[in-house]
């Protein structure tokens, strides 16, 4: 599942009935006075998303004494409420005309119905977060802002002075991390785990969070077999970190010149991925992503050893291995 072992029986029967629970939820929550609206909203959620955060919501709460509680799948179904919302607003900022091997919904209806939509989902998970307490709704309310700064941080770029690795890095974890951190706390509090197991869950998932972006990046570059075509960010001129790193050594400046812009000849793609390929940005990415990896495997140690520990363990190592 997602990259997530379930080797144990128990573990995999309750994660199999949590995400049973959590579909069941956000079909309900589908629901609109507004045909067009129901439509629009349950393009993206039945375009075969992983749904990775129910996911790794519903295997962290095996930390906690009180995994089954009904507040856990209820918490799952608003991170993917969020993170689907957050979806059909970054399709509209980058005009993009695929999701999912769907076309996206700005594409297929227009920026309006987009931006609505993302909203209703907003406005969806906010009211399913009311019933799990003042605690879980501070939470999502610093989850949004994140997310927003992070969207923000993105489009204004990192500046003159800036250094655009760390703010790379900076707005992977804003944008992707802080939501994974949400789970985890989430799963956490509502699984009855205690204040240091709540602790090393949020900085796993932050670790792993960023982790998996790094991951995505280089598997457009050196993997085949990604689901994506190979050179998609080279395409749409979006900066990764093996790029960004290639630019600030300043060694080769035909590599530079590739991926300093958006490719549209597809001999200049080729030539781009088999040159960012060998290069030593990537191997410097690769060490990146080992970094936080390693500082993912580092807080899982921090939690006692259970079914569930070892399922995310096995995630930091697909996390990486599906990079080689």
């Amino acid at each position: 599942m997602a990259g997530i072992e379930l080797a144990d029986p128990a573990l995999a029967r309750r994660v199999t009935d949590g995400l049973a629970t959590v579909e069941d939820l956000l079909d309900k929550e589908l629901q609109s006075e507004f045909g067009f609206v129901t439509e629009t909203a349950s393009h993206l959620m039945h375009a075969g998303g992983k749904r990775f955060r129910p996911l790794f919501t519903l295997v962290a709460a095996g930390i906690g004494p009180r995994p089954d509680a009904p507040e856990v799948a209820i918490a799952a179904a608003v991170v993917e409420l969020v993170h689907l919302a957050t979806l059909y607003h970054d399709d509209v900022m980058d005009e993009a005309e695929v999701r999912r091997g769907a076309k996206s919904a700005n594409a297929r209806w227009d920026n309006s119905i987009a931006i609505l939509t993302g909203d209703f989902l907003f406005a969806h998970a906010s009211r399913l977060v009311a019933d799990l307490g003042p605690d879980a709704v501070r939470i999502i309310a610093e989850t949004f802002a994140e997310l927003v700064t992070g969207q923000t941080r993105e489009t204004v770029g990192p500046g003159p002075t800036g250094s655009p690795i760390e703010h790379h890095l900076l707005v992977l974890d804003e944008k992707t991390a802080s939501l994974i951190d949400t789970c985890a706390r989430y799963a956490g509090m509502f699984s009855g785990a205690t204040d240091a197991e709540i602790a090393a869950l949020r900085r796993y998932g932050r670790a792993v969070g960023v982790a998996f972006q790094i991951a995505d990046d280089i598997i457009d570059i050196v993997s085949a077999d990604s689901g994506k075509t190979p050179g998609t960010d080279l395409r749409e001129g979006v900066p990764t970190l093996s790029a960004l790193y290639t630019i600030a050594a300043g060694t080769d400046s035909r590599l530079i010149d590739l991926v300093s812009r958006p490719l549209r000849d597809e001999a200049e793609v080729a030539e781009a991925v088999a040159l960012l390929s060998a290069s030593d940005g990537m191997v410097q990415a690769r060490q990146t992503l080992d970094s936080y990896a390693g500082e993912a495997a580092a807080a899982l140690s921090d939690l006692p050893p259970s079914s569930a520990r070892d399922a995310l363990t096995s995630l930091t190592r697909f996390v990486v291995e599906r990079t080689r």
